[in-house]
């Protein structure tokens, strides 16, 4: 072990003597204090037996897994999906919408290129994307836990060193943990809220106790940025400038910016984890520019001019009809196309149940049936691409058709008074016949807002007051799909006499209104993972519903799905967990929250052709994890 845990000392005393005069009786007491000394070698031996158990089962590791062991030994050679001899070199240009007046992507404050913390800063773990939920070690060397994960250690590698050649310390974790749980993004405050302490254990080492019994923290604990403690000392970090880029460790530095038009990232010659088994094959262009572009269709043409060496595509009838331009046909350009395993995820349009008429499941209800989903599926993409079905669809954590199974159904009883129709029996999305009236869902809509109170009058839909059903569906500035999506969305809901209207707001409002819970309706994209933990409570839990700057949009505040989210993370085995995940997917889509749009089941990239693509895909396909982090630059194409 690295450094002493702990000591035992007993401090016992024999009994005192009493003087006794009679030789018998002097016998029967040198009997009961051997007796009494037997007793106390007996109960150290016991002891010392329960401590070297602990001791045994707390050992330092290369790794660590949500349930088993990871999969990679302590001398992999690098990651199975990374290509260990992928050359270094070459210069990139990638594309986004919007703007940015920030470069700290971990505060709240201002909007930041959403790639940054990809390149620039790294934790203590580092995770494997052909694992559910596996962590190797990064800028700690070894990962140290008991039998219960109530704490967890880690120790520093010695050479860790920040981008400015100073050492990664102790007292940066610990500054770390405390200024980004207290004046950090709300993201990372969850976490900080269950540590019970943190401290130093020894001249490189790190010990982390929590204050609930939850087995992921202690791989939660191993992913959070590591900051710079001597940058922030005497700064105000939640409110720094734009000029103030926090100090990473990562393979790249910001070394040039330009507010709301580009940032360049220039790969760090003396970056210390270069020779890192996690490291190797990874991270390969020595420069990364993003540019930033009006809107979706202005960056597409720049890509199509050569501007930009690759984009994703999100749209199977745009890739299918709109990229034969030049350069796809001489072979500059690269279609690749990369399946997946991970869940859908939820994306659609996300309702604000904080307000009226969106409190009402009825209304809800009513709104996701007269969403003509298989109209517009073929409308903008000739119907390639299958509907979100649920949360976690598209994987094995997705719940299942029809009544809930035994174990997920043991999980929703004890709430059956609280759950919505669909939840235990079993719940669809409404089909509609592909036609543009879509008159069965139309029918079926007037009913479901008829249980609810209100009434066509004069062709306006009214609640019993006599108020209008009417909302605005906020959208950022230069997302055309999701405009065109809601404006085919507002012809069906005219049928219905519900007034609908596109709020657009520039890149810069859009994240400060949807910060504030501040919309009716708004565009809602949540990834979800093969390993969903502690996220969940920020994504749908009911202190992250009051939280202004959570992932908790859509306002859920529910004991059924707090309760659910606890079973999950105190799951001991995996079916345990699964059983919890499929209960909250049922809970989650039976609650008609959001209009569910189409899923992807496999990643779009058009690149240009000199940026070469690993032979092996993690079981998570594509991502920022993926492109441009394992990819490399061959100048002869």
């Amino acid at each position: 072990m690295p450094y002493a845990k702990s000591k035992v000392a007993t401090g016992l005393k024999p009994p005192i003597s009493i003087g006794l005069r009679k030789k018998g009786a002097s016998r029967i007491v040198a009997k009961m204090v051997r007796d009494f000394f037997q007793m106390v070698r007996g109960f150290a031996v016991i002891l010392w037996m329960i401590l070297c158990a602990g001791f045994a089962a707390a050992e330092p590791r290369h790794g660590i897994s949500m349930y088993g062991e990871p999969a990679l030994p302590p001398d992999f050679v690098s990651l199975p999906y990374a290509n260990a001899a992928a050359p270094k070199g070459g210069k990139i240009t990638l594309g986004n919408a919007g703007g940015f007046d920030s470069l700290n992507p971990f505060v709240r404050k201002g909007t930041v290129p959403w790639q940054l913390r990809f390149f620039t800063h790294e934790s203590l773990m580092g995770r494997s994307w052909d694992e559910p939920f596996a962590l190797y070690g990064l800028l700690a060397e070894s990962i140290e836990v008991p039998e219960d994960r109530a704490w967890v250690e880690f120790t520093l590698r010695a050479e860790a060193r920040f981008a400015d050649g100073s050492p990664v310390t102790v007292e940066d974790v610990i500054f770390s943990y405390q200024v980004l749980g207290t004046e950090g993004h709300p993201r990372y405050h969850g976490l900080y809220r269950q540590i019970e302490s943190i401290e130093a254990v020894g001249p490189r080492s790190v010990r982390m106790t929590f204050n609930t019994e939850n087995r992921e923290l202690a791989l939660l604990a191993g992913m959070r940025p590591i900051l710079s403690r001597a940058q922030w000392e005497g700064k105000d970090f939640a409110a720094a400038p734009l000029a103030e880029i926090p100090l990473g460790t990562g393979p790249y530095t910001v070394t040039g910016y330009e507010a709301n038009r580009q940032v360049t990232l220039t790969r760090n010659p003396d970056y210390w984890g270069a020779d890192l088994p996690f490291r190797r094959g990874t991270y390969n262009f020595d420069e990364i520019r993003i540019d930033f572009y009006g809107d979706t269709s202005v960056l597409f043409e720049a890509f199509k001019a050569g501007e930009i060496s690759a984009v994703r595509e999100f749209n199977a009838e745009t890739w299918k009809t709109q990229y034969d331009f030049p350069a796809v046909d001489d072979g500059r350009v690269v279609k690749s196309t990369f399946p997946h395993q991970k869940p859908s995820g939820m994306t659609g349009f996300a309702m604000n149940i904080r307000r009226a008429p969106f409190d009402d499941w009825r209304v809800r209800d009513a709104l996701i049936t007269a969403f003509n989903f298989e109209y517009i599926n073929e409308t903008l993409t000739g119907g390639a691409l299958p509907r979100i079905s649920s949360y976690f669809s598209n994987s094995t954590l997705a719940m299942q058709p029809g009544p809930a199974p035994a174990g997920v159904a043991a999980l929703l009883a004890p709430h059956a008074a609280d759950l919505l129709p669909g939840t235990l029996e079993g719940y669809r999305l409404p089909v509609g016949n592909g036609s543009a009236r879509n008159r069965a869902g139309i029918r079926a809509a007037m009913a479901r807002l008829a249980e609810a109170g209100y009434t066509a009058e004069d062709g306006t839909m009214r609640d019993a007051n006599g108020k209008a059903l009417a909302f605005r569906i906020l959208l950022s500035k230069g997302n055309t799909e999701h405009d065109k999506i809601a404006s085919l969305y507002i012809q069906a809901l005219k049928r219905l006499g519900i007034t609908a209207e596109i709020e657009a707001v520039d890149n810069a409002q859009y994240v400060a209104r949807t910060a504030a819970f501040d919309y009716d309706m708004t565009a809602f994209r949540r990834a979800l993972s093969l390993s969903p933990g502690n996220e969940q409570r920020f994504y749908w839990g009911s202190e992250a519903a009051a939280s202004e700057g959570s992932g908790n949009l859509i306002g859920i505040a529910s004991p059924v799905v707090d309760g659910l989210i606890d079973a999950m993370l105190a799951a001991r085995s995996a079916q345990d967990f699964t059983d919890a995940t499929r209960a909250l997917d049922r809970v989650l889509t039976a609650g008609r929250y959001v209009i569910p749009f189409w899923q992807f089941n496999e990643g779009l990239i058009a690149h240009d052709a000199r940026m070469k693509v690993p032979q092996v895909l993690p079981i998570y396909g594509d991502g920022p994890y993926f492109m441009p982090q394992m990819w490399w630059w061959d100048a002869a194409g």
